[in-house]
């Protein structure tokens, strides 16, 4: 069972909390825009980039428990979101402290052996999760918004395994307009009269 877009944006903006992750669909992703850029300009050990990172992801912790709120609490995809994202989420934060851990000299965990494995997987799942923020937000109705979320999550390992500032830029503004077109509709929609 699916929950209608307009249900889904009446309920958008009722109680603090619910504004709080409301908000999330257009900090996160002008967070991490401006991770990425910064890292474009200063390089990939930059620190005021490692810290903006660190907040991006954590700012994206929001957005997942945001779009997980609009599914049924009956859904799977719901648990999977939740699930994956948060483990996504200690995964990006993880490469965030290891970009500010560089900046200091020292070397980055993903070249170390032994214990320094764990970032790997955990980063991986926070490519995962948003793939199932994007079929949830197509349950939701919010096709064409999955469906961008979808393709630039796709992208998003080529470009931050890779460090491809050309890739990653791009990602972010698709990021940007997706989730922030979902803010936009849920302001209107509770701005409109009964």
């Amino acid at each position: 069972m699916t929950t209608t877009a307009l249900h889904t944006a009446e309920r958008a903006a009722t109680t603090p909390t619910e504004r709080l992750l409301t908000a999330s669909l257009a900090v996160a992703p002008l967070v991490y825009l401006a991770a990425d850029t910064t890292y474009a300009a200063r390089g990939w050990d930059d620190a005021t980039a490692g810290v903006l990172h660190v907040l991006g992801a954590m700012a994206y912790g929001f957005v997942v428990l945001r779009v997980a709120g609009w599914l049924p609490p009956e859904s799977r995809l719901k648990a999977a979101i939740v699930l994956t994202g948060l483990i996504g989420m200690a995964g990006n934060v993880a490469y965030g402290f290891d970009t500010i851990h560089m900046s200091l000299g020292d070397t980055a965990l993903v070249d170390q052996s032994g214990a320094a494995n764990l970032i790997k997987p955990l980063g991986l799942f926070f490519p995962l999760s948003f793939a199932l923020v994007a079929v949830g937000l197509a349950r939701l109705g919010h096709r064409w918004q999955g469906a961008v979320v979808l393709a630039a999550i796709l992208a998003w390992p080529i470009a931050h395994i890779g460090n491809i500032a050309e890739v990653a830029i791009p990602v972010n503004v698709a990021l940007v307009v997706a989730f922030g077109s979902l803010l936009w509709s849920a302001n209107r929609q509770s701005a409109r009269p009964e």
